[in-house]
Parts: C-alpha cells; sequence; structure tokens
C-alpha cells in the first residue's frame, strides 16, 4: 500500500513539473507515516515541507499544487486533505483497502516478501558457541534471533550466507581437554587434583567414556576417532571439540537452525592468518610495545583506550584472531556482515572495528553490523531455574526444547526486543490459553482452519479471486483487518531493515488479536451466503499472513490445536 502510494505521489509531483505549477524538479525523499490521531487520515506525506527551499514558495501552497495533480485517485481514496504547515492526508476508500486481500490471495506464501536486498550478499554470524559443552538458553536466544534475521534478510531480497564460528583454540579448549582427561582417569570434580578451571558437568563424563571407548564421531565435515589414551591430551582434545560439536549441531537441528558454513578458530592459527594481522597492523603502524606487551593504539579509531594484542607469554588476546577472521569475510566478498551474539561481547565491537580500521584494507568504519542479545531468566514456578541436570551450571537449550516444545521456545525467545532482557517462563510456555502467547497465535490460524472444514461441510467453498463482493464487509472490524494485512510487507521490510526480529513477533500478536476479537463477536458462516462467502475469504488472508509470519520466526502454523 505505501509503496503503491508513493508511486502515485511522486507520478503527481512529475505532473506539476510538466505543468509547470511547481519548478524545481526535485523528487524529495519524503515520508509516509500513519498519523497518531486516526482523523488525519490512513497516511501522511511531509513532501510539499521538504521541498519549499527547492521551490522557494510557502509548503501549503506546494501542497494545493500536489493535490490538484493527484486528481480523484480513482477510488484508490475517498479524500486527501491539507493539514497543519504543509502535510498531505489521505484518507484511503474502503475499496482501496478491501483489494489487499486480493494482493494477499495473489501472493500467497510469498506475500510480504520484498526486495530491498536486490540480491546483495550478506553473511551472519551466529551462535558461535565455545565447543565445551551442551547449548546453554543464551546460545538458543542467539540462535532463534540469528536464524530469524537469516529468514528476515531472505525474505526481504539479500543473498544470506549463515556462518558458524567455532572457538575451537585457546585457554577454554585446554580447560575442556584436562577435564575429560580427568574423567578418563577416574577423578572426581571434589578431587583436589582437578583441574582449576575445568568444566564439572556430567556431560564431561560422557565424553571421557566415549573416548575410552575408542567411538568415533562424524562433526561438520571432520571425523575424529578416539584414541582411548587417557596421557594423550592432543588427542583428547580432538575428540572432544569433535564431540561436543556434535551435540551441538544435533540441538540446532531439533531448533530447526542449520548453517551453510562452519568456520574453525584454530585454522587462523594453522593458516598463519593470526600472525599475518598482526604482521600488516605492525607495518601500518598502529601497534608498539610496553610491558613486555604488543599493543594495539584503539583509541586512534575511537576506543577509550588502548588495547593488548600479544601478552607477555607470547599469547594473542581474545580479539586479534576476531580481527583475522573478519577480514577473512572481507576478502571473501561480503560487504555487508551482521554478527548476532550475546551482550557480553559488546567490548570487542570496538576492538575489532579499530583493528579492521588499521589494516587500512579498505573496510568501511562501524563494519560489521553487530546485534547483541541480552541475558536470559528461565522461571519455573515463579522461581528462577539456574541449573540443568546434565550441564550441571546452567539451563541447557536441549532442556527448554525437551519441556515446551520448538515452537515456544522460539517465540518466546523472540517476542522481546534484543536489547532487553528476557524472563522465560516456563509454566507459562506451555499453558494451552490466551495467556500464552505463541499459543494465542497459533490458535488463530488453527480456528480459521476449523472453519474451513466447517464450510466444506456446509457446501461452501472458499472463494477465489474475483469471486467475492467485498460490499458485503461493512464492518469496522472488518476494515481494520484489512488495514492491518497491508501492514505486513512494510512490518517485514521494518524488520529487516533494523535487524529487529521482535516487530513480526509484535505484528503477530496484534494480529491474531484482532481476528480472535472480530470471529468472537461475529460468525463467519451462517449470515446470507454472499457475505459469508466474503468474510470467508477475508479469514482465509488472515490465514495466510498468520502461517507467513510464523514461518519467518521458525514457528510452525497448525491446522488443529
Amino acid at each position: 500500500m505505501k509503496d503503491r502510494l508513493r508511486t502515485v505521489i511522486e507520478q503527481a509531483l512529475q505532473t506539476c513539473y510538466r505543468q509547470q505549477t511547481l519548478h524545481s524538479g526535485v523528487i524529495p525523499e519524503f515520508t509516509l507515516e500513519v498519523p497518531g490521531n486516526p482523523e488525519h487520515g490512513d497516511f501522511a506525506t511531509n513532501a510539499a515541507m521538504l521541498l519549499a527551499r527547492a521551490e522557494k514558495k510557502p509548503p501549503r501552497k506546494i501542497a494545493e499544487a500536489l493535490v490538484d495533480a493527484l486528481g480523484p485517485g480513482d477510488g484508490f481514496w475517498d479524500r486527501v486533505e491539507i493539514a497543519g504547515p504543509g502535510f498531505v492526508n489521505f484518507f484511503l476508500s474502503r475499496r482501496c483497502w478491501y483489494g489487499v486481500l486480493d494482493d494477499v490471495f495473489r501472493g500467497g506464501s510469498e506475500y510480504g516478501r520484498g526486495r530491498f536486498g536486490e540480491g546483495r550478499k550478506v553473511q551472519v554470524e551466529f551462535v558461535s558457541a565455545n565447543p565445551t559443552g551442551p547449548l546453554h538458553i543464551g546460545h538458543g536466544r542467539g540462535a532463534a534471533v540469528g536464524d530469524c534475521l537469516c529468514r528476515l534478510l531472505n525474505a526481504t531480497g539479500w543473498d544470506v550466507t549463515r556462518e558458524f564460528y567455532y572457538n575451537d583454540a585457546g585457554a577454554q579448549i585446554t580447560n575442556l581437554a584436562l577435564s575429560v582427561q580427568a574423567r578418563c582417569r577416574g577423578i572426581e570434580a571434589d578431587d583436589p587434583s582437578w583441574p582449576a578451571d575445568g568444566y564439572q558437568g556430567d556431560y564431561i563424563r560422557d565424553v571421557a567414556s566415549a573416548y575410552l571407548a575408542g567411538e568415533a564421531v562424524v562433526a561438520g565435515d571432520q571425523q575424529v576417532s578416539a584414541a582411548a589414551d587417557p596421557d594423550d591430551l592432543e588427542a583428547i582434545r580432538r575428540f572432544a571439540v569433535a564431540y561436543l560439536r556434535r551435540e551441538q549441531d544435533q540441538d540446532l537441528a531439533a531448533f530447526d537452525v542449520r548453517f551453510d558454513r562452519y568456520f574453525l578458530e584454530s585454522s587462523l592459527y594453522a593458516e598463519g592468518r593470526v600472525e599475518a594481522v598482526v604482521r600488516r597492523l605492525t607495518e601500518q603502524g598502529h601497534t608498539y610495545e610496553a610491558d613486555g606487551a604488543l599493543w594495539l593504539r584503539t583509541t586512534d579509531f575511537g576506543d577509550d583506550k588502548d588495547r593488548v594484542m600479544r601478552k607477555a607469554n607470547g599469547s594473542y588476546t581474545y580479539f586479534v584472531p576476531d580481527v583475522a577472521y573478519h577480514l577473512g569475510k572481507w576478502e571473501r566478498g561480503f560487504t555487508r556482515v551482521v554478527n548476532e551474539q550475546g551482550s557480553d561481547h559488546h567490548s570487542t565491537v570496538t576492538r575489532v572495528r579499530a583493528g579492521l580500521q588499521g589494516l587500512e584494507a579498505g573496510i568501511p568504519k562501524g563494519w560489521p553490523d553487530y546485534v547483541l542479545h541480552q541475558m536470559v531468566t528461565v522461571l519455573r514456578g515463579g522461581e528462577e531455574v539456574k541449573i540443568s541436570k546434565r550441564a550441571g551450571s546452567y539451563v541447557t537449550l536441549r532442556d527448554l526444547i525437551d519441556e515446551v516444545g520448538r515452537d515456544a521456545t522460539r517465540f518466546f525467545f523472540l517476542m522481546r526486543r534484543t536489547d532487553a532482557q528476557l524472563t522465560f517462563d516456563l509454566d507459562l510456555a506451555k499453558e494451552q490459553s490466551s495467556d500464552n502467547p505463541v499459543y494465542y497465535v497459533q490458535y488463530a490460524h488453527a480456528r480459521v482452519c476449523s472453519v474451513n472444514r466447517n464450510a466444506a461441510e456446509a457446501g461452501v467453498a472458499v472463494p477465489g479471486l474475483g469471486e467475492v463482493d467485498f460490499d458485503k464487509l461493512l464492518l469496522d472490524e472488518e476494515l481494520a483487518l484489512a488495514r492491518r494485512l497491508a501492514r505486513y510487507p512494510e512490518t517485514v521490510e521494518g524488520a529487516a531493515r533494523s535487524l529487529e526480529p521482535h516487530r513480526v513477533v509484535f505484528y503477530l500478536q496484534e494480529l491474531a488479536a484482532q481476528f480472535h476479537s472480530y470471529y468472537n463477536r461475529h460468525r463467519v458462516l451462517g449470515e446470507d451466503l454472499e457475505t459469508s462467502r466474503a468474510r470467508l475469504y477475508l479469514v482465509n488472508t488472515i490465514r495466510t499472513v498468520l502461517a507467513n509470519a510464523l514461518t519467518l520466526l521458525g514457528v510452525s502454523a497448525p491446522e488443529q490445536m
């Protein structure tokens, strides 16, 4: 609807220039907004005010010329008014709004998809969990958000690559190997000889048992066979990483999350990429040595202080391989990259961007984009759940999937802004009532499917394109529903542009609420045949949009509940 109206306004401005009622020839980047007060129309534009300087006329005079050029609208609107300093307000016709139902019917599963990405490449990195244990609820929120971002970007015309970065190097992996080795030797977590920073969950016992049994593990493109030697720490490390990678992959598959590429941090060291980045930054004059360490002048790029790159003991700080990794992304042709990570990575953003700028490789300032999600608190019976039977110190993603199901887990993870903390109420997620937001939305879809079954039993077929008399849709609620459906495509585009998946969830909840209210007050079937057919057409367009939006969230649209 917005796109159509924008085109009409641009054409009217061109008419003004041809007729010489306006002279600048400028087509400004005007806005089309939904007024806060419905009395001001369905849409308002500031085009006339933006042209005031170029035209050297008062905005209202420009607005008058624009309105004259717009003409009667051929049924698109009932009237157009000039308001305030020069806003042009459009009051669209009922026929126009109900035409949206035909748009939904024609579009089907494609309705709401757009093309603003224009086929450009974008890489989305998300989850990227250390392979040191099962995925926790923070990883789960990141998986839901990252996957939904990929779906949104794909739905708006981007060529999306999904990537998982495995931190399979460094101190944490060493601690993992030492923990598994201790279990292999029969050492318990409360033993004084247990590694100081070891992992204590029961899953470490599982890894050790599999290693001693000589199992073979396939993870990604690797197959690792256990050496079964408790003294071979490197063999234990390789096996433990592969074992936990496989487990994480299985959890993500259960969550309906997939990746196009898995990238190993260890490859950056094996291929000399980390050392090459450090050498390049030094050659560009952005490093210095102090206190036995090598520092990066991150203050030159907006950081509050310089950062250590290489410690006095020769090891690199955690952001250095990240710089090397992102340089590789740029060299792979990803001029746009989105990183979805936990809020604990906030300090990484400035350091990685500073390192990339220091390379002087033509990478734009502010690249890559970051979406950081806040922590999740899980409640049962009003009390916080802090540990998992298997992981020991935290609640796992698998715990949630097993208890409340994939759909509820995904929906709950997505129903708040990513920068807001999230409370995951297990009891609410399992309720089959209107209080449960995912049930409420899915039930709206199932209700329409039930109406269709009742219609079929009554011998009333769901109408096709051009088979409905929209004059039978006389209720204000029906018009409001059509307006809501018209705003779905801009909701999708807005969510993709802003990288805010919660916008789709909010839209779904509003649409479901409007539908349930309408359904509870009015009969779809049972009026005269033409009214029943018109209402049947309306509710089925609602069903289509509900299904399309749920698909963007990775949530199912059930036909029965």
